[in-house]
């Protein structure tokens, strides 16, 4: 690999108040955030969420109604796209397909009017760092997925851009090979220091790549932040539910005692929770309605009558082997709704409770956090 690749190095990027509309519509609403050179941030999000109008207007294909995008020192809020110097790589890949591999990669140096013999030695040097060497001469429909996918980024990378766009680009491919993919262009994005912002509505895909994720709702971000911790410190009910899996729990609160926030449950048991480490339970007076959210992992089953002081009377309604934990639905005696999902680590193929059982739900009552139940998740 030349030096000149393994030099690359990225570049910030800043949003400023940036805002995107379509007629009425705010798609992004005043958005500011800054990206460190070199880092890998995903933008996470549910259809319609403004994630990818967001990307976009970083690539230049949408114009912000207001705002500014600086990469670096420059202000590229009205330059062309061609003229940002980010690379870019779409979910469908884009790749023409009447061209080779070597010439679907070569494109953008064309364009830029390198020398034939320059243009070759990046195109092989590119080829050999995504795997790619020896299929020179193939199209695009001779590939797999995953090697579609690679010439797709090399492509991206040939021109050394400081920071590199990504639209769901492994949406198309199947679990294990996205999977596989995940952790290639991760070690690649380490390897070359370029920044990368990455379009994702996979909230696992976000977690294991990200060296920090955005997650949007509405046009808004709800909270950005380090994956461990959106995941165990989330502000709204929103992340909190979006982030992973979590359960929720209807109350009350009643007020702080010693131990911490007292929550009195539907069916009249009640639950507490550390005081000071509750999501946005700053908003929370006593008597109002709230939600006690809890990950199933955090969640345990004892045998009737076995679980302790905070267990809560409770009846397996489904129980599922899952390869390296169990997976339990539970339906706490006196309160409607879902039921609760308790993940267990799997010592076996042999489920501990069978479907019926009755149980103690076991709470870990460090890991509650309280939201307020008409939270409305207007972000940051």
């Amino acid at each position: 690999m030349s030096e000149r690749v393994h030099d690359l190095k990225g570049q910030t990027v800043i949003l400023r108040e940036v805002v995107k509309r379509f007629g009425n519509f705010e798609a992004v609403s005043n958005v500011s955030f800054e990206i460190e050179a070199g880092e890998f941030v995903s933008i996470l999000g549910s259809s319609g969420s403004g994630k990818t109008t967001l990307l976009m207007t970083i690539a230049g294909f949408e114009t912000p109604s207001s705002g500014r995008i600086l990469i670096g020192d420059r202000d590229i809020t009205h330059l062309a796209p061609n003229r940002r110097d980010v690379g870019m790589v779409f979910q469908k890949y884009a790749l023409f397909p009447h061209m080779t591999v070597q010439q679907n990669i070569a494109f953008p140096l064309k364009m830029r009017g390198l020398s034939r013999g320059e243009l070759a030695a990046r195109v092989a040097d590119t080829m050999a760092l995504v795997q790619l060497s020896g299929f020179e001469r193939r199209l695009p429909s001779q590939l797999s997925g995953g090697q579609q996918q690679r010439v797709a980024v090399a492509r991206a990378l040939i021109f050394e851009p400081p920071v590199l766009l990504m639209d769901e680009p492994l949406g198309a491919l199947d679990k294990k090979l996205r999977e596989s993919m995940q952790f290639e262009i991760k070690h690649l994005q380490h390897r070359l220091g370029v920044t990368v912002i990455y379009v994702t509505h996979d909230q696992e895909e976000a977690l294991i790549m990200s060296d920090r994720v955005a997650v949007m709702e509405g046009g808004r971000l709800a909270q950005v932040g380090a994956p461990a911790e959106l995941y165990l410190s989330p502000k709204t009910a929103f992340v909190a539910d979006f982030v992973g899996k979590m359960n929720f729990l209807d109350g009350n609160y009643m007020g702080t005692g010693p131990e911490g926030a007292i929550v009195a449950l539907s069916d009249g048991s009640r639950v507490i929770a550390p005081s000071g480490r509750n999501g946005s339970s700053e908003l929370i007076s006593q008597g109002d309605r709230v939600r006690v959210a809890v990950r199933p992992e955090r969640l345990r089953l004892a045998p009737k009558g076995q679980g302790g002081r905070w267990a809560l009377p409770a009846r397996v309604e489904a129980a599922i082997f899952v390869g390296s934990f169990h997976v339990f639905l539970v339906g706490i005696e006196g309160r409607g709704g879902a039921p609760l999902q308790v993940q267990i680590p799997a010592s076996s193929a042999t489920l501990p409770f069978q479907n019926g059982d009755t149980v103690d739900l076991v709470i870990n009552q460090e890991a509650l956090k309280l939201f307020p139940a008409t939270e409305a998740d207007h972000g940051l």
